[in-house]
């Protein structure tokens, strides 16, 4: 029997991407099943894996509410068989709103009595076992070739017990839903206030040589690395798999993109990292 099987099971809220998400993963070669009722997940395993299936996408939502009780401990001891990565898809809920009504799609949870918001709410309710298990990513402002892409950089991650995510945002944006830790890191000075420097990112070397002859800066992103270090260890041991740090500036396009890349270059020594840019895509 094959013991090397990835499998990528796939949740979230109705409206939040995860057809876009599972569409991904099957053009990048994955034997994929949507809406697979939760109590079937073990079997389905088993069964594939005896024919020699070596990349499976699974999607389960709140259509599986009477048996999502299980799912925890059955993940749980997937886990310790085979390559599991279990994703949670986010989205606040007026843009759960303006996307049903956008595609004039029923909400699952619509038996004709309740308005949409109680639909998100009880659906949000339902799919909070899984919730807790997952790596989140919120897709309120991606398009679907980002969602797309970040699925695929996520998946093609090694096997190992913990990823450490940076990921930089812009405040006037919206603050993700997706993250453990904000910092905020507006107070420090802007080069978008620079005419040469305004049209660049926190990639480009103009912009990473203004950022560190800057004090104050420099300051922030040692207090910050400093902090990080010191809490990881308690996270790690609280059985987490993913731990996300936000990085936000005002748009999301200079400041908070240098610190989540050197962030991520320190830590790269010592944990498996991803970094994500929500406003570059």
């Amino acid at each position: 029997m094959p013991t090397a099987m990835k499998l990528v099971v796939i949740s979230g809220l109705s409206g939040s991407g995860k057809s876009v998400a599972l569409k991904a993963l099957e053009d990048a070669g994955y034997y994929c099943i949507d809406n697979l009722p939760a109590d079937m997940l073990p079997a389905v395993v088993v069964d594939l894996r005896l024919i020699g299936c070596a990349e499976l996408a699974i999607s389960i939502d709140a259509r599986s509410a009477t048996s999502l009780s299980r799912l925890p401990n059955d993940l749980a001891r997937l886990r310790g068989e085979l390559d599991l990565k279990v994703i949670f898809l986010e989205t606040k809920d007026d843009t759960l709103v303006k996307r049903f009504a956008e595609t004039r799609r029923r909400h699952p949870m619509n038996t004709g009595e309740r308005s949409m918001q109680e639909c998100i709410r009880e659906e949000r309710n339902i799919l909070a076992p899984i919730r807790t298990l997952a790596h989140h990513l919120d897709t309120s402002d991606l398009s679907a070739n980002s969602l797309r892409a970040w699925i695929k950089e996520f998946c093609q991650l090694k096997n190992t017990a913990f990823t450490l995510l940076f990921q930089s945002f812009g405040f006037k944006h919206g603050v993700p839903l997706d993250v453990d830790l904000v910092f905020d890191v507006r107070c420090l000075p802007n080069p978008h206030y620079d005419p040469v420097l305004r049209t660049l990112t926190g990639r480009d070397a103009p912009v990473v040589d203004f950022l560190r002859n800057q004090p104050l800066a420099v300051a922030m992103l040692e207090d910050i690395r400093a902090y990080v270090a010191k809490w990881l260890p308690a996270y790690i041991a609280d059985n987490r798999s993913y731990f996300t740090v936000a990085l936000g500036c005002t748009g999301g396009q200079h400041r908070s993109v240098w610190f989540a890349e050197t962030l991520a270059e320190h830590f790269r020594a010592s944990q498996q990292v991803l970094v994500r840019h929500r406003e570059l895509h």
